[in-house]
């Protein structure tokens, strides 16, 4: 196959050198925005008389026609082309004839390659959003059904301070709420239009560059050629914002796990997001949340295989950049891929209350409630701090929690204690009482849903 740019060669391409030049084997994702680029650019040509308006509407209802037949599937993939830019323009040739080859008038495959990547990840990112979303939704039913759900809270992996359910899951809602506003801001960097930059230099013929990109849903035009073609920071924007969403995923993910274990039995996994063992029959593997932690990796990966193929490349276009689609392709799919299991996991997964209440219990996690029941009584924090850190140690000793300390023996340590220090640290008062902005108290729980369902309907 005749190559595009052949008429300064005087010998083909070396098979293993075509194969390895070529990249219609993943950049064929792009048809549907380049076939619809190429109609806006050929809208234009027409407009502004560099074609005649005939000649841009043979191009533009044939590309319609190549777009419908891919779409269907009567059209095939060649994947003998070099990329999907030449497969489009070949087709489109061998058409309608000379017609066809008018298409590329002031423009190169440098801007049209950058313009065909922006649309694209400008798709594939509203998805994720909508994915998110789902997320989001799933996340949004558990914290309400267990909004008064006690658990212990931790830190350092030890149990801390006695919180809700809810209020645990609804702090992975702020996580995605910012996931989505980082999507977004990549995409309003991202929705510059390229075209017309042409290889490096612009163009000597009167294109119109803003009609261009308002008919494809640009808010600007690139300003600086050399930059229109070389740039791929909103690439690795939005691989950085994809790595984020993935480091998120995976904290939820080995909390799933840890809480699924023999050892902790929060939750149980539905059958339908779990998998068993070869040999021991009494497995339940959280298998699916173990495959999203691993698959963070693989996006981290993208993300700096992309930022190293940048870091040394001169102005403008160069063919390293080919590499840019391979990692992001892999790194968008990847979040959508793991989001599209993760929400109906989440969704369907069961709450064991007795084992959380129970954990809760033995904690000595309303220590701090008892501190600050001796401080509103009068006592110095740091006193009342070292009195309740001696009341744990002793309570270990023997075996017991603070909730059983007769009152006597509290008294001997304090007249501050009275009948009043058992209702401040029952653990439902401990957590009712966490009534400040953002705590784990119900009412604050139910203000925080409320917040992130008003920003899912935006």
């Amino acid at each position: 196959m005749e190559k595009m740019w052949t008429g300064r060669f005087s010998k083909q391409l070396d098979k293993n050198a075509d194969d390895f030049n070529s990249s219609i084997h993943f950049d064929y994702k792009m048809y549907r925005q380049d076939i619809c680029g190429s109609m806006a650019h050929a809208k234009m040509l027409g407009a502004q008389g560099i074609i005649s308006e005939e000649d841009s509407k043979v191009i533009v209802e044939a590309l319609k026609k190549i777009l419908e037949d891919l779409d269907s599937g009567a059209l095939k993939f060649d994947m003998n082309c070099e990329d999907i830019h030449m497969f489009v323009e070949q087709v489109l040739t061998e058409r309608i004839g000379d017609v066809g080859k008018r298409l590329h008038t002031a423009r190169s495959r440098n801007d049209q390659v950058a313009l065909d990547i922006r649309m694209y990840l400008r798709d594939e990112a509203g998805t994720v959003v909508d994915l998110i979303k789902k997320l989001l939704s799933s996340i949004v039913k558990q914290a309400d059904a267990h909004k008064s759900t006690i658990m212990p809270g931790y830190t350092h992996l030890q149990r801390a301070q006695p919180i809700t359910f809810g209020q645990h899951m609804m702090a992975y809602a702020m996580m995605f709420l910012r996931d989505i506003d980082r999507i977004h801001d990549a995409v309003k960097r991202m929705n510059v239009s390229p075209i017309g930059c042409c290889a490096l230099a612009g163009t000597t013929y009167n294109t119109d560059r803003v009609m261009e990109a308002k008919e494809l849903g640009f808010d600007a035009i690139a300003e600086n050629s050399m930059d229109g073609v070389s740039d791929r920071d909103f690439c690795i924007e939005l691989m950085s914002a994809c790595a984020t969403i993935m480091m998120h995923l995976s904290r939820f993910s080995e909390e799933i796990i840890l809480w699924s274990s023999w050892e902790f039995q929060f939750v149980e996994l539905d059958d339908a997001y779990t998998t068993g063992s070869s040999i021991m029959p009494q497995k339940k593997n959280p298998d699916m949340a173990e495959l999203v932690r691993g698959k963070t990796g693989r996006v981290y990966g993208d993300l700096m295989a992309l930022l190293t193929t940048l870091k040394g490349i001169p102005l403008a276009y160069n063919k390293d950049m080919q590499e840019d689609k391979e990692a992001v392709f892999d790194s968008i799919e990847t979040v959508q891929k793991c989001l599209e299991v993760f929400a109906p996991m989440v969704e369907t997964m069961t709450i064991n209350k007795e084992n959380m209440y129970k954990a809760a219990q033995r904690g000595f996690i309303n220590a701090t409630d008892l501190a600050d029941y001796l401080v509103k009584n009068g006592m110095p924090f740091r006193s009342a701090y070292k009195l309740v850190g001696q009341l744990v140690a002793r309570c270990i000793a023997e075996n017991t929690v603070l909730e059983d300390i007769p009152l006597e023996e509290y008294q001997k340590l304090s007249p501050l204690f009275h009948e009043d220090v058992y209702e401040s640290i029952d653990l439902k008062n401990c957590v009712e009482r966490r009534t400040s902005e953002g705590g784990t108290s119900p009412k604050s729980v139910e203000k925080q849903i409320k917040m992130v369902m008003e920003r899912l309907k935006v």
